[in-house]
């Protein structure tokens, strides 16, 4: 196995993510076989117990892994099927550890971060890159890790002791470490500095790792003596300094990386120049070139709960582009904060509940994302009714479809006091109720998780006609709380259909309104399983039918064609 370690100095947030599935995506551009692994030195178990503002979305696997939104990254741009053991975290590190520990398979023996932590990490590494995750037997070529964090950090210590281990272990010709680090240009004297990538680098070494190749982030392209200077103080060749400079979207990264030989220089050190072929980027080229040259544009209203960070909303973002290229048009979201919507926002706050629905009503379609809590409900199901009340394509993923079912409930069969357990225990009219087997004690991997199937009641429904007529779809699913099947009958005599249920026929999947544009909600998320070149059927749905598109695609791909 052939492993390309990324690391990140200087500053957090510098795009180590894109850079690692970048790298992935040249890699297999040249034949290869890739896999990746992503390094999260917090001591939560998994991603799953973290608020959306601390650390972004919570990316759904198909096993059920709850793990960072980069691994979403990885998926998409790799085009693989991850498993959750591909996210170690000091938790899950620990953890292990210690039921080893408690075991007794230490023999007695003192149990300490070297060699036992370092240990593990390494085993897990070995182990989790031999699991093929492309479709096909056998384990990948190369191994892409990403150490979250920055160098220098206290809790990722231990992994980076692991790694320089490993590094020693398999040899140089089978390690390569890419360092991405922060080029920053002062105002006032508008020269690109070195001195921060240097002393990253400075510590990475001392830390026994040696970096082969630079990427370095910067606002404009590197000046060849920033280059030549950075080789000379990093030890580094200056072909094997890459400048990874902003660009219009991250599509054209991999591009940047082909451009400057960065693939000749990893198969070089690797050892894989004889087995790999020139990299065929021709498809992802045509991808962001057509990105960059869309003029049309579609306004979308997203109305959550956690809109003050876009990256809460991470793979939905993705989704509504891939569906938006697709119909080769721009997305345009306009983020409203459901609780702007509310009456308490127009009596503390008038500007912004003024704001928020002016915002609403210019947009082409709606769309209401997951989420937990009861914060923002009510502006959701304002969302919800003006969608429905006003023709407005509508697309509700799991408590997005929840509100829809609220809603209709309020405003149709006239149960004003309609709501979920989640947000009411005593409702008189329970619409949405607590999963029976779901935990009250326990908050971590306690949901309905992971890839499910969802059995189409009728090839007559939009959703079923959009997936091209299958008799199931299986999704992802991250929920504690269904529809009420009590309530199943009363709502589809009132004219809410459920379309898609599970093998049991008692969960809810799919709902749809007929006779309107688009109205649809999903208990799972589809947005997990977009990928560019190949949308999610159900925001291909939403972005068709606010574009007048969405009959005419119907009939070109009722047969599956």
């Amino acid at each position: 196995m052939k492993y390309v370690l990324v690391t990140g100095g200087v500053v957090s947030g510098l795009g180590k993510g894109v850079t690692a599935s970048s790298i992935g995506v040249v890699l297999k551009a040249c034949g290869l076989r890739v896999t990746s692994i992503k390094i999260d030195p917090y001591l939560n178990t998994d991603a799953g117990t973290m608020s959306p503002f601390e650390h972004g979305e919570v990316f759904v696997l198909d096993d059920g892994g709850e793990v960072d939104l980069d691994l979403g990254n990885y998926e998409r741009f790799l085009d693989v099927t991850l498993t959750k053991e591909n996210n170690i975290t000091t938790g899950k590190i620990y953890q292990s550890v210690l039921e080893k520990e408690r075991r007794g398979d230490y023999l007695g023996k003192t149990v300490q971060v070297v060699p036992h932590i370092t240990d593990a990490i390494k085993d897990w590494i070995e182990s989790v890159a031999l699991i093929p995750v492309d479709g096909n037997e056998g384990p990948a070529d190369v191994c892409v890790i990403e150490l979250g964090g920055t160098v220098g950090d206290i809790e990722s210590m231990p992994f980076i002791e692991a790694l320089r281990q490993l590094s020693f272990s398999v040899g140089q010709d089978n390690f390569c470490l890419i360092h991405v680090s922060l080029i920053p240009v002062l105002g006032v004297v508008g020269e690109q500095k070195t001195k921060p990538t240097q002393h990253s680098v400075r510590e990475l070494r001392a830390l026994g790792l040696t970096p082969q190749l630079l990427a370095c982030r910067s606002a404009q392209p590197l000046l060849d003596s920033t280059k030549d200077k950075l080789s000379q103080f990093c030890h580094v060749p200056a072909a094997n300094i890459l400048n990874i400079h902003d660009v219009p979207n991250i599509w054209h990264v991999p591009l940047l990386l082909r451009s400057q030989n960065a693939h000749h220089s990893i198969l070089k050190l690797l050892d894989l120049l004889s087995i790999a072929t020139p990299p065929d980027l021709e498809a992802w080229t045509r991808r962001a070139e057509t990105f960059d040259n869309l003029t049309e544009s579609v306004r979308i209203a997203m109305v959550g709960k956690y809109v003050g960070l876009t990256d809460s909303y991470l793979s939905v973002v993705k989704a509504l582009l891939h569906a938006c290229i697709a119909c080769s048009s721009k997305p345009s979201i306009d983020w409203i904060a459901a609780s702007d919507l509310e009456d308490d926002t127009a009596r503390l706050t008038p500007e912004a509940h003024a704001a928020a629905w002016k915002t609403l009503r210019n947009a082409e379609c709606v769309l209401v994302p997951g989420g937990f809590g009861d914060r923002g409900v009510s502006g959701m199901i304002l969302a919800a009714k003006y969608a429905r009340e006003n023709n407005v394509p509508y697309l509700g993923i799991c408590l997005g479809m929840q509100i829809s079912v609220i809603e209709y409930a309020r405003s149709v069969l006239g149960f004003e006091k309609a709501n979920s357990t989640e947000f009411d225990e005593h409702t008189p009219n329970p619409v949405v109720i607590f999963m029976p087997e779901g935990s009250r004690t326990h908050m971590g991997s306690t949901m309905r998780l992971g890839s499910r199937r969802t059995l189409f009641q009728t090839p007559d429904c939009v959703t079923s006609k959009l997936y091209c007529n299958p008799r199931y779809v299986d999704e992802r699913h991250r929920h504690r709380y269904e529809v009420n099947p009590d309530v199943i009958g009363v709502l589809e005599e009132a004219g809410l259909k459920f379309v898609g249920k599970d093998e049991t026929g008692k969960r809810m999947e799919v709902l749809e309104l007929p006779g309107h544009p688009f109205y649809a909600g999903v208990q799972f998320h589809p947005e997990f399983k977009s990928r560019p070149g190949r949308p999610s059927a159900l925001f291909l749905g939403l972005i068709l039918s606010t574009k007048g598109q969405l009959e005419a695609y119907l009939s070109r791909h009722q047969n599956g064609s």
